[in-house]
């Protein structure tokens, strides 16, 4: 019934532009949310706890970076059933992102396309929002750089980021994969992420002490890799004893969409056209890194059968934001108890 109702409302979100749909739909969920309504509109998850990190995930199911990114609405999307939730990406200071339009539907694929930019009010402003939140679930915090600090001077911007969230983050996502940000993608190139990992890995240690609590550190990278980039990044990943790895953000790739209405806007592709190249990174991670460092699969979740293919190829968590556009949140819960099977019986094809 509930996927019935999100199948009408479709229609309608989707006449609207993109980006008033993303705010209006979070607006009317806040709005049931403090009217207790929301309950009834949305599905009970089955639990199926699973250990990572050193933190209990309530299930496996979480909602990736980008659809909240001040925080604002951490209580409301907290209804929807996830096992944990990641906000952001936050910027040190605030920033508007590029302009209008910046965000593409291409239905016809399942896609988007975004050149959001980092578009946030920055940290303080994340920090004030996360602590007026009730959720006590698990809480992954989104960081990047601001877009007119200098590549030599990110790890400054990160390092701020990392220092004001770090006691009231559950997971600490570093973001270096949007295409959207000139240069970001830089540092994932081997140089530059050994200075940037061993910079956040020292401030990791100090907080730790500082805070009594031990908070992991998570990367996340682009899709658009070759295995010798991928390879080098999970030996630096290793070197650092980087908690978790994200795979992955958005492409550049236009393999699929080609011909389709915005298919040459700028910025990155998400959704089903992404889904098998994301699930190949995880499955070339998975034999680089096999249990020592668990995976998140993001990117083109769209079906139960998505999210089978990506734990099979290694992945233990699973993200969420495209798929959840098109198949509403009743996609949730299919995932989640899908999970319960496939984890349970521990069915990897590596």
């Amino acid at each position: 019934m509930k996927k019935i109702i999100y199948s009408l409302m479709r229609p309608g979100l989707f006449k609207l532009p993109p980006e008033t749909a993303h705010h209006f739909t979070l607006n009317t969920l806040e709005i049931l949310y403090r009217l207790k309504l929301a309950p009834f509109l949305v599905d009970i998850i089955p639990a199926h706890p699973c250990h990572l990190m050193g933190l209990d995930f309530p299930n496996p199911i979480g909602l990736a970076a980008g659809l909240d990114k001040n925080a604002r609405y951490i209580n409301s999307l907290a209804l929807l059933g996830c096992g944990f939730i990641e906000v952001g990406t936050v910027t040190p200071r605030s920033q508007p992102g590029n302009p209008l339009p910046r965000l593409f539907r291409l239905p016809a694929a399942q896609a988007l396309i975004n050149r959001m930019g980092f578009n946030n009010d920055g940290i303080d402003n994340l920090l004030a929002n996360v602590k007026k939140a009730h959720f006590k679930g698990i809480l992954g915090i989104n960081i990047g750089k601001n877009f007119d600090t200098p590549l030599p001077q990110a790890l400054g911007d990160y390092l701020i980021c990392l220092h004001k969230i770090y006691a009231y983050a559950d997971y600490i996502t570093i973001n270096i994969s949007s295409p959207n940000t000139p240069g970001l993608r830089q540092l994932q190139q081997a140089k530059e992420l050994a200075q940037l990992l061993s910079g956040l890995k020292q401030a990791q240690q100090q907080l730790a002490q500082q805070h009594k609590k031990y908070v992991p550190l998570v990367i996340k990278i682009a899709p658009d890799l070759s295995i010798t980039e991928l390879t080098t990044i999970a030996e630096q990943l290793l070197k650092y004893q980087i908690e978790g790895v994200i795979a992955t953000n958005t492409t550049l790739s236009r393999c699929g969409v080609e011909n389709l209405p915005h298919a040459q806007e700028a910025g990155g592709l998400s959704g089903a056209p992404l889904s098998a190249r994301a699930t190949e990174v995880v499955a070339q991670l998975y034999h680089l890194l096999g249990d020592q460092i668990p995976i998140i699969a993001a990117g083109g979740v769209m079906s139960v059968a998505d999210a089978q293919a990506k734990w099979q190829a290694g992945a233990r968590l699973i993200q969420v934001y495209t798929g959840l556009i098109y198949q509403g949140p009743t996609l949730i819960k299919e995932l989640a108890e899908a999970s319960s099977s496939i984890l349970e019986a521990n069915v990897y094809e590596h």
